[in-house]
């Protein structure tokens, strides 16, 4: 039976139940019981003797700023969002580089960027692919695995694995076959109240979890504000929309490009006139074989169905607005029928004549009246007696389903299939509203979003028939930061060894998207980066490291246009990755590429993409404002907040703010204060104080004025 007991208490059972190193499990991102954690490692810090690793991914810190300028606009609202969320003290020390000698953090996937200079975490990284995690953790000798669930006084009996049963189902079985072994392993769970409690796979009975930590979890929860959406987001996601196929499978990551890509399914849905004329204005017609071959530019009838590992903020917008809606079934025999058109969009037979055209036996037999029933496909009790079949009115029909006698009196009693999802999801992490729409969910609404175990998303073994049905016309779409002209992304690492986040299931989706009848994998990509005043490619000829593998290469889209790369030779790579491309950069990565022997010595580029240039967008921008919105999906930030950011992010890209004199250049056409009291009151700069506050005030005046929104 599970022992029910204290955060202390807990930690105590801990230590005295395993004898020796504790290899402590936690889940990825939002699940982990922090302050029970913070406990047990307050508890082993103080007893050199005892050895605890703790394998994790994804440790949530609330951001920071280095800057002063950066810190007065970071420390208000994290105040105000992050309220009193608990950190986890290990992060802190690892940051520090103070663990104590007894303790070691192995992690497969950072906070991106966050741990870019601390060696120890650099150290000790862990590159996996998402779903062979579980396998990985359970050959360390995982014996102690901790997270945070949901409850719900409606179901006593059981918790939901909520935001992350991605890992953790697939790792309890193995954990199981050890304890049958004989080995001691524990598993702690923690109620926090504000998890919503998901349905699916996620539900599980209590007694999954040895210990029961009594104290409910009420702290803040950690969540991420949507950032603003660019121009070169917004057309990259307008881009990437022309490629979904309607009634297909949808994949989204995190991100700003993910949140376009939403918006921009949303346009083509809700104002289709003015998605294509945008379309038309940045070009689109160059790429109107991708676009017929892979997608289309007509509303979405049919709808989608999510199959990703994240369950993001922009999926539950598309489920919220109608377009994610196309069913799937856990059960073969239902996808069957979903996927040859039999069932309408509720789950509901267009007839019984549709069941038997799609091979349902005329000759009822009990176990397919049992099926039918028990699926929902038939309302009613029903039972089959000397080759008739009674009613649940008293009425007798024969059991020959092609009589059209016995058709017209069960299309009557057809119902809708029990168990149709429009999401599958490993794990989930998003802005407060994310959390609260879940929460507001209805016990209907809620089913139809599946969270389960990571290897079912990320893979296609175990039950491959059923995923390749339900999985139809995939398009796992991600980003990267960089992509050499031969085709090989970047997304997880610099060249020089140093991960900026990790693997995750990226290349997963890509090996599915070769591995799928009809399925597409689409790298989104920024053609440009500014930095500290300088501005260069993300197309380069060659990087010292690769996430995806250029024989892997298919579909990367940028803010100027679609590259097919699928089956292509090198030099038909190079020129389509040249096509898209910004033409500051295009020369040199033709001669790059023609001094290598890659491209012949006459090649010429194609004159229609010798404009693919900044300026194009913004004016394009301007006139299609309305397709072009900053935040989407919503923001955390005031209307004030916005514009500093705005100017902050403008002041970042152009200068080196740690350099006094470097920040003087930007203040001398400044506007007044009195042009934006209200921005100088929300950073503590209305009235400077001394000379650095002073340059401070008039940078970020500068700044304000640079970035304006028209």
């Amino acid at each position: 039976m599970p022992h029910a007991c204290t955060l202390e208490q807990a930690v105590d059972r801990v230590l005295s139940e395993i004898d020796g190193p504790i290899h402590l499990g936690l889940p990825l991102g939002l699940g982990k019981p922090n302050r029970w954690v913070n406990a047990l490692y307050a508890r082993v810090r103080q007893m050199p003797e005892r050895q605890l690793t703790i394998y994790t991914a994804l440790c949530l810190a609330r951001p920071r700023a280095a800057q002063d300028l950066q810190r007065r606009f970071l420390e208000p609202f994290v105040e105000r969002v992050y309220g009193d969320y608990p950190e986890l003290d290990f992060l802190a020390d690892l940051h520090a580089g103070s663990l104590p000698a007894n303790v070691r953090v192995e992690q497969f996937f950072f906070q991106p960027g966050s741990l870019l200079e601390c060696e120890p975490a650099q150290q000790d990284y862990i590159s996996s692919n998402y779903s062979h995690v579980a396998r990985d953790l359970n050959a360390k000798g995982l014996n102690l695995v901790a997270q945070l669930v949901a409850a719900d006084a409606a179901q006593p009996e059981h918790f939901s694995l909520s935001c992350n049963p991605d890992v953790t189902l697939d790792l309890l079985p193995l954990l199981d076959k050890r304890r049958e072994a004989g080995e001691t392993v524990l598993s702690v769970a923690q109620i926090h109240s504000d998890l919503p409690y998901m349905s699916g796979d996620a539900h599980v009975p209590r007694d999954t979890f040895d210990i029961h930590i009594v104290e409910d979890e009420c702290t803040t929860l950690f969540s991420t504000p949507n950032m603003p959406v660019t121009q070169q987001d917004h057309c990259i996601g307008l881009l990437a929309s022309t490629l979904v196929r309607d009634g297909g499978t949808l994949q989204i990551g995190i991100g700003a490009m993910g949140d376009a890509l939403a918006s921009a399914l949303m346009a083509r849905q809700d104002d289709n006139d003015r998605y294509r004329t945008l379309l038309q204005a940045l070009g689109a017609e160059a790429w109107a074989g991708e676009i017929a071959a892979s997608g289309g530019l007509a509303p979405l009838e049919q709808g989608l169905y999510g199959c990703s590992e994240m369950f993001v903020n922009g999926l539950l917008a598309l489920a919220e607005v109608g377009l994610l809606r196309r069913r799937v079934y856990a059960d073969l025999r239902l996808q069957r029928l979903a996927g040859s058109g039999a069932l309408d969009e509720q789950g509901r037979p267009h007839s019984v004549q549709a069941l038997l055209d799609v091979g349902l036996v005329a000759a009822l037999q009990p176990s397919d009246l049992a099926w039918l029933c028990d699926s929902g496909l038939l309302r009613g009790e029903m039972r089959l007696e000397e080759g008739e079949l009674c009613l649940p009115d008293g009425g007798r029909v024969t059991a020959d389903l092609s009589d059209p006698g016995t058709q017209a009196r069960l299309n009557d009693h057809l119902g809708q299939a029990e168990g149709g999802v429009v999401l599958h999801g490993g794990f989930f992490l998003g802005p407060e509203s994310f959390y609260q729409r879940l929460r507001e969910l209805d016990e209907a609404e809620r089913q139809r979003f599946a969270m389960t175990g990571i290897r079912y998303i990320n893979e296609l073994y175990r039950q491959e028939e059923l995923k390749r049905l339900q999985r139809r016309d995939a398009r796992f779409i991600n980003t990267v930061f960089t992509m050499t002209l031969l085709g090989a992304g970047v997304a997880d690492q610099l060249e020089d060894g140093r991960v900026l986040s990790g693997v995750g299931g990226q290349y997963n989706f890509v090996a599915q998207a070769h591995a799928l009848d009809d399925a597409r994998s689409i790298l989104l990509l920024r053609s440009w980066r500014e930095s500290d005043g300088e501005v260069s490619s993300n197309i380069v000829w060659e990087y010292g490291h690769v996430t995806i593998p250029r024989h892997l290469r298919d579909i990367v889209v940028t803010e100027y246009g679609i590259a097919e790369l699928r089956g292509k030779t090198d030099a038909q790579v190079i020129e389509a990755l040249l096509n898209i491309s910004d033409s500051r950069f295009q020369n040199e990565l033709i001669e790059q590429a023609q001094q290598a022997g890659k491209l012949p010595m006459d090649f010429r580029l194609d004159e229609r993409f010798g404009n693919n240039l900044p300026e194009r967008l913004q004016a394009l921008c301007a006139e299609h404002s309305s397709l072009f919105a900053e935040y989407p999906l919503g923001s955390d930030f005031s209307a004030v907040e916005r514009d500093l950011l705005r100017a902050l992010t403008w002041l970042k890209s152009k200068l080196r703010l740690t350099e006094v004199l470097e920040l003087g250049k930007a203040t001398l056409d400044a506007p007044e204060p009195a042009a934006y009291p209200e921005h100088l009151r929300r950073m503590s700069l209305e009235a400077p104080d001394g000379v650095r506050e002073a340059l401070y005030q008039r940078l970020l005046l500068a700044g304000l004025q640079a970035s304006a929104s028209p």
